[in-house]
């Protein structure tokens, strides 16, 4: 019978040996990826070479969205003003915009209203894609549109609760592999670009090929900024 015993607690420590050599080999490694992939670091502000896009006075660099029924678009005490239109009104940037591998950087608030006071069209290389912020009643942020589907009906839709005339920093990242933002310091979108395709709704084809509009809603913006990630050229 002890040799019984004494066999049994053999297997048991050979079985508990290979569980382990088994977690370290193949569960542990992929857990800490995971946890990696979901909390990447945000643009860091600090960092150099962001160059601003918004002088504080005036819109030079921008121009009024071409909506119908716009609201006025103007610069009041350090930021730039979207007053409430029917249905849109918005800037578009009248410079060549960065396309890949970039960051972007601006603080806005909702003034008034309850739709979306920021949405970004930004370009992802030849193609357009918006990050909406508040949408569809206040409370939607998403991607429009990934795979022909808007913010509010993808994998990145998710829902927050916005105060009027509170600034939220809302920071982009555009790679040839993915589209990542954070509003503060929450990270609210990772969206892989791999055999998916970007788009955007037509109601925002005057922001291309980078803007900022907002839907029945008063928005501001201020400290507008981007940065390349591209190596610099060598001289």
């Amino acid at each position: 019978m002890q040799s019984n015993m004494n066999h049994r607690r053999a297997n048991a420590a050979a079985t508990s040996a290979l569980i382990a050599v088994f977690l370290a080999l193949f569960i542990a490694p992929h857990c800490g990826a995971a946890e990696k992939r979901k909390a990447p670091e945000p643009p860091l502000l600090t960092a150099l070479g962001w160059t601003n896009l918004f002088d504080g006075k005036t819109l030079k660099g921008w121009k009024a969205s071409d909506f119908a029924g716009s609201g006025e678009v103007a610069v009041e005490g350090g930021r730039i003003v979207m007053n409430m239109g029917n249905d849109m009104t918005g800037i578009t940037w009248t410079n060549e915009p960065l396309r890949i591998d970039y960051e972007v950087a601006l603080e806005a608030m909702r003034v008034d209203g309850s739709d979306f006071f920021c949405a970004l069209t930004f370009p992802v290389k030849k193609d357009p894609c918006s990050l909406v912020v508040g949408g569809w009643g206040g409370g939607v942020v998403g991607l429009s549109s990934i795979d022909g589907y808007d913010a509010a009906n993808n994998n990145t839709t998710t829902y927050h609760s916005f105060k009027d005339k509170q600034w939220y920093l809302i920071r982009l990242r555009v790679t040839a592999e993915r589209i990542q933002a954070w509003i503060d310091d929450e990270q609210v979108v990772d969206q892989e670009l791999a055999e998916h395709e970007v788009s955007i709704r037509f109601e925002v084809e005057p922001c291309r090929p980078f803007g900022i509009a907002t839907w029945r809603t008063t928005g501001a913006v201020r400290n507008i900024q981007w940065r390349s990630l591209q190596p610099a050229p060598s001289k």
